[in-house]
């Protein structure tokens, strides 16, 4: 007799109650107090934690699937200068900014890709959920496969009324992964979309098919 699965482990429900917010600042970003009380074994714990509210946000891994190429984009980075120092402060990344209220996430994305490389995506389809740092923040975020044209990328893009400068950055498929793999990246967004992009290279046609 086979034995019976055993249920995947996975996120779940906290025996918990919240209080808040309190206000601590809104500048760029909300920024707000909680306390949590967690139910722990007949005891209850409690944490106050300072939260920066960053909503919802979609990425794009924009990809050429005639030339095998990938459009990211590289730009200055204040939090990268604080943390690694000037040497390192220009990030590579993919495509992503924040979903606007009442947007549609794939709305978004490409108008992300408008704004940051210049061109519209053609097929599009998410393939990926996830909190980079939920221990600070609310930041949720859905990234996209896109077909893009890589030939039409301009030189550099960015909107000036958010006083963005952003450069274009083609590179193929195998030159994207090889910066992977030597560490020449630190942007959390990107090296989540291209270790996806390695293990998911033979099947980007049908994915972008449906």
């Amino acid at each position: 007799m086979t034995a019976p699965l055993k249920p995947l482990p996975g996120d779940g429900p906290a025996d918990v109650t919240v209080e808040g917010p309190t206000p601590l600042g809104n500048g760029y970003r909300p920024y707000e107090r909680y306390t949590a009380h967690l139910a722990d074994d007949g005891t209850v714990v409690s944490q106050t934690r300072d939260i920066l509210r960053g909503g919802c946000v979609v990425g794009v891994l924009a990809y050429d699937p005639v030339r095998d190429q990938v459009v990211l984009v590289r730009q200055f980075r204040l939090p990268a200068y604080l943390a690694l120092g000037p040497a390192r402060s220009e990030l590579v990344e993919i495509v992503a900014g924040g979903v606007e209220e009442g947007e549609p996430e794939e709305a978004a994305a490409r108008r992300e890709c408008l704004e940051e490389i210049g061109v519209a995506p053609g097929r599009m389809v998410p393939f990926l959920q996830f909190m980079p740092t939920s221990g600070i923040t609310d930041e949720q975020a859905t990234l996209f496969l896109a077909e893009v044209d890589a030939a039409a990328v301009p030189a550099h893009t960015g909107l000036a009324e958010e006083t963005e400068v952003i450069r274009p950055l083609v590179l193929s498929v195998d030159e994207a992964l090889a910066m992977l793999a030597a560490g020449r990246c630190a942007n959390g967004y990107l090296i989540i979309a291209l270790q996806w992009l390695a293990l998911n290279r033979a099947r980007l046609p049908a994915l972008l098919d449906g």
